[in-house]
């Protein structure tokens, strides 16, 4: 059998069998590797504490149950206004986010002014630095702003932080739709602003959509550093700060850690899931002409 064939056959048939056994295995390593970890928290989340430590090591737990699903709200009562309140920063972040950059990354994809190549340099030096490197800082201005212990000292920051890389991800995908559009509704004496919002953004909002999920994604994680520095009351926690009651001083509950953990990112999972051919469709465009 050759290699190839004609060019109509689909490129998984161009393949020996052996060729595509290993690919085939590569992809199941990968997943794998991937998916072990979370599938391991999920039998731990079903695990009596007593069977967690025990040896020899059993992969399917014995006698398991959802008992530690139900012990959360034992432990935390105030459990779902946690995530709340990490879904509701999210989101906040998100929005502001997107309303400041999507105009910006159309501004740099579609014209060219002086200063620009030192901003975007700038934009990528900032996205280099961990939040924790201006906590100090940072606790000054909401002090100063009077914004400790409420929403804004964990939504701010995050917009800062994740503005960069959400301009260099929507340009690059902005600088992918033809120009010709652009100068067509020109020529049929469209504005400027009207061209961005009926033309520019119908087309970029798969790219629009991917930023939206890794700015949720970025804000969701990043919430603990902010959370425990600026905040001190438990009505504007996050859910990474509400984990921390299962932490004793003698031991760590874990069972009931990571069911919590799973619940907290279940409904994340689930909006991600339904949004997943916009986020594959929005990675994927331009890369075939």
């Amino acid at each position: 059998m050759a290699l190839f064939r004609d060019e109509n056959t689909p490129m998984i048939d161009r393949y020996r069998w052996w060729e595509v056994a290993g690919i085939y295995a590569g992809i199941f390593a990968f997943l794998f590797f991937l998916l072990a970890p979370f599938l391991e928290g999920f039998l731990v989340s079903l695990r009596p504490l007593s069977q967690l430590f025990t040896s020899p090591y059993r992969f399917i737990p014995e006698n398991g149950s959802f008992e530690a699903y139900s012990g959360v709200f034992e432990r935390l009562p105030n459990f779902w206004r946690f995530v709340f309140n990490s879904f509701l920063i999210s989101t906040a972040v998100t929005v502001a986010v997107l309303l400041l950059v999507v105009p910006a990354a159309y501004a740099f994809a579609r014209f060219s002014f002086r200063g620009m190549a030192p901003v975007l340099g700038a934009f990528l030096a900032v996205s280099m630095f961990s939040g924790a490197v201006l906590l100090i800082p940072l606790f000054r201005l909401m002090r100063t702003l009077g914004l400790l212990n409420t929403y804004w000292a964990m939504i701010i920051p995050g917009v800062a932080f994740l503005i960069p890389s959400a301009i260099w991800l929507l340009r690059t995908y902005m600088m992918r739709i033809p120009v010709e559009l652009n100068e067509a509704a020109y020529m049929d004496g469209a504005s400027q602003f009207y061209t961005f919002r009926r033309v520019i953004l119908p087309i970029a909002s798969p790219g629009i959509v991917v930023v939206a999920i890794m700015t949720f994604i970025g804000a969701y994680s990043q919430q603990f550093v902010f959370a425990l520095t600026f905040n001190s009351k438990t009505e504007y926690m996050p859910l990474p700060i509400g984990l921390f009651a299962f932490f004793g001083k003698q031991e760590v509950v874990w069972n009931q850690l990571m069911a919590a953990a799973f619940m907290g990112i279940a409904p994340a999972v689930i909006i991600i899931f339904f949004l997943q051919r916009y986020l594959v469709g929005g990675l994927t465009a331009g890369a075939v002409k």
